[in-house]
């Protein structure tokens, strides 16, 4: 939801913006990535910062997007994908559990599909299950839900 609030307060920049004025340039997303396209390769880049600047500012976590290479046409026109990671992918969640496995807490990680899910008895040790996984600095994004209130 964010993303797409991202992309379309982009959208409304782009048409605004005074440099790109007489220049075809568009955005749009699709389901998991965000389409750049420029006819001047020189306006891609600013495209690229118009974008991630949003995505910013809508507190969307920067590790979780991907920029691609961007393709320059023999026309000078620019393509670029950037691409948006949802959930965990399986060896990220695999080095998550294993990670709360090596804290010996008593709490049982499971992975399923792309989250992992801890369980166990105390609140308080799923809370320094939680404060484990902080501290060990993943690549990845990762959102805390307690469901146990």
């Amino acid at each position: 939801m964010e993303v797409s609030n991202a992309v379309h307060q982009a959208q409304k920049e782009l048409a605004n913006r005074f440099d790109f004025k007489g220049i075809k340039a568009e955005i749009s997303l699709d389901k998991d990535a965000i389409h750049l396209f420029s006819e001047d390769k020189h306006k891609l880049q600013p495209l690229v910062e118009l974008v991630i600047g949003k995505l910013a500012k809508r507190l969307s976590s920067l590790k979780n997007v991907t920029q691609g290479e961007p393709t320059i046409s023999p026309t000078g026109q620019a393509r670029q994908t950037i691409t948006i990671k949802q959930g965990l992918e399986p060896e990220m969640a695999k080095k998550i559990a294993k990670v709360i496995r090596d804290k010996k807490i008593k709490v049982h990680p499971q992975v399923q599909h792309n989250t992992v899910r801890v369980s166990g008895k105390n609140r308080d040790d799923l809370q320094s299950a939680i404060q484990a996984v902080k501290e060990h600095d993943f690549p990845v994004a990762l959102d805390f839900q307690n469901f146990r209130e």
